[in-house]
């Protein structure tokens, strides 16, 4: 199925199926978010929406991947899921795909798909920041498998999550990234702590994972034993590319919403002007990295610039939400402030998570423009 045919198609099907996908109005939680996560996914799995752009082998329906990008944009733009906790299966099942055992990928996958499972990524630790490579949390040989302890921290949705990508050390720490190795681990394995950490927004988004000499099976390793950078590096650009891209969805759906709501004669025309600049210069750049994705090239350093436009336009929409929001308050307009504000604080988060904004300039410096020595 080519993109055209399935856009057609999906609208269609999204139309004829609006009353059973909308959610519940009243209830806004996060537990609520995942509920209609699961049934948004589950819907669209049957119907088959969710399965084309996977490979059969895990699943899928086969067809480019960029009808993936398309069915998370139509999602955000008709306000059925939100961004956060969608974009988790094109973060990790690509990846997953790429280094799980073929028969552990198969019957993964489609759980993941069809909304039965919430999977979680174990990369950030205490102290580490983002220097990944300095992570600490220990894979011990066991007979059978591995044992693990350690901490992880900032994990999303990890007390909602079946299955954790975990990064774990396996080599002396002298050995930096070559000495770790990826597992993928049941979160109900006995040993395993979740405490979720409230945010200045008001969510438990954010989780501590401990791990206190768990079991995690040899055929859970993903890829070779001490390969685990290549498979964080591997998921890493999936975590800038097509999740970005459905985010900019979401992004102008709450700009128009607010406008919608308020009118433009709340905000100043000159920053909305900039804004809208920076919304299509960010789609422009996001579209071109979906077409080389869904041409099967390999993705890398270069998702960095997609990530720092992100962030950057996401905190200028809402500093220009933020000074129409006050004005509107003062006018008496009648508009969810609560909703808005937490969108508001939230935003002033997208600079830190999936990589700082810092440490997206260095890279783009490093490995792209070849400004100072990549170590």
């Amino acid at each position: 199925m080519d993109l055209d045919a399935y856009r057609r198609g999906l609208d269609v099907w999204l139309d004829d199926h609006a009353t059973a996908l909308a959610p519940d109005p009243g209830d806004g939680t996060l537990a609520g978010h995942m509920t209609q996560l699961a049934r948004v996914k589950r819907l669209g799995y049957d119907a088959g929406w969710m399965r084309w752009g996977w490979p059969e082998r895990a699943g899928g329906l086969g067809g480019p991947s960029i009808v993936r990008a398309y069915l998370g944009e139509a999602l955000m733009a008709r306000g059925l899921v939100e961004p956060g906790g969608y974009s988790m299966t094109e973060v990790l099942a690509p990846t997953l795909i790429d280094f799980a055992p073929a028969d552990l990928a198969a019957d993964m996958v489609p759980r993941l798909l069809r909304g039965d499972e919430i999977w979680c990524q174990g990369f950030s630790e205490p102290g580490t920041g983002s220097n990944l490579a300095a992570l600490s949390c220990r894979a011990t040989p066991t007979a059978d498998g591995w044992s693990v302890r350690g901490q992880k921290v900032w994990t999303s949705y990890a007390q909602f999550a079946a299955r954790c990508v975990l990064l774990t050390r396996t080599g002396t720490p002298e050995s930096a990234h070559r000495g770790i190795t990826a597992l993928f681990v049941d979160m109900d394995t006995p040993g395993i702590t979740v405490r979720p950490l409230l945010t200045m927004h008001g969510v438990e988004e954010f989780c501590e994972v401990f791990f206190d000499d768990v079991a995690v099976p040899g055929e859970r390793t993903l890829g070779p034993v001490g390969g685990g950078w290549a498979v964080a590096m591997d998921l890493l650009p999936y975590e800038r590319s097509t999740s970005l891209w459905h985010r900019g969805a979401w992004l102008q759906r709450r700009l128009d919403d607010f406008l919608a709501t308020v009118g433009e004669g709340m905000v100043d025309p000159a920053a909305l002007g900039e804004v809208l600049q920076m919304l299509l210069a960010f789609r422009a750049r996001s579209r071109s990295t979906q077409r080389r994705l869904a041409g099967g090239e390999r993705l890398g350093p270069e998702t960095s610039i997609d990530k720092v436009l992100l962030s950057t336009l996401e905190q200028a929409a809402f500093d220009l939400i933020g000074t129409g929001l006050e004005q509107a308050l003062i006018a008496g307009c009648d508009l969810e402030a609560q909703r808005w504000r937490a969108d508001f604080l939230y935003s002033r988060a997208s600079t830190i998570y999936g990589g700082s904004a810092e440490i997206q300039r260095n890279i783009i410096a490093r490995r792209l423009l070849d400004l100072g020595d990549d170590r």
